[in-house]
Formats: structure tokens, sequence, C-alpha cells
């Protein structure tokens, strides 16, 4: 099997798939979750390219975040959309970077995706608040390259 493959087992896969869903229930915000094996690209230049190849910047309120992944690599990003970068303060994503960065370190790398995902809906939900006219702009499973 890949590296890809291994990162996380099903049950951690289906933990942060829920991790998606309660964060987003919260925020009309969308969080994706991409893993891959490598890349020869900067963590948040690569991030940017994967989240136009997913579409990510066709939501409505362009209120989309990527936490991107680079399992060789050893590194990771956060990339939000336009729509979010022109209302929150440049250190908005720092929390939930931390939040990741700390479980990566010990190697809990489950732990880490949902602790940055339940963050980033929290943060989130500051600037994009859920309503009942809200729908699910994106699919909330894992993707990989």
């Amino acid at each position: 099997m890949s590296t890809v493959e291994d990162f996380l087992s099903k049950a951690d896969e289906e933990a942060i798939v829920d991790a998606i869903r309660i964060a987003e229930s919260q925020t009309s915000g969308e969080i994706r979750v991409h893993i891959e094996k490598n890349t020869s690209l900067p963590a948040l230049e690569r991030a940017k390219e994967v989240f136009h190849f997913l579409k990510m910047d066709l939501t409505e309120l362009h209120n989309g975040v990527l936490i991107y992944v680079a399992v060789e690599a050893k590194t990771f990003a956060i990339y939000g959309d336009k729509g979010i970068n022109k209302l929150v303060p440049t250190d908005f994503w720092d929390c939930t970077r931390d939040a990741i960065q700390k479980n990566f370190k010990e190697g809990h790398f489950r732990e880490g995706l949902i602790a940055g995902i339940l963050n980033a809906g929290k943060q989130l939900q500051q600037h994009f608040p859920w309503d009942h006219s809200n729908k699910n702009e994106l699919p909330d499973t894992i993707s990989k390259g």
C-alpha cells in the first residue's frame, strides 16, 4: 500500500468526515481535507492548486477551506477562499494550524485533522453562520491524490 493509504485507517476517515459534518452544521462554510503522497511545491502553493482542482472556489459565498496534507513531505497547509480572506485578520487560521501541528508532531494524525476541522468550523461560524437556507455545496469526503 502507498503512504497515503496507510496514513489513516477507514475508521479514522469516517471520524474525520463526521467532524466535517459537525463543523459544517454550525456554518455556511465548506471544509474539505485532501491527502496526497508528496509535493514538489510549497504546501500552500499545492493547496491552492488542489483547491481549484476540487472546484472549491465555486461556492456561492467563496467560503471554502481546504486542509491539505502531503504525507511523505510531512507538511500541511490550510487554504481559505477569497470570501473568507477579505473578512478575517491575517492570523485567523493560526489556532487551527497550531491544533493540527501539535497533534501531527505527536503522530496523532486523526486527532490533528479533527481538531483542525472543528476549529475551522468554529472560526468560520463567526463570519459565516449557518442558517436554514444553507446547502452542502461540496462533498464531505476526504479526497486523495
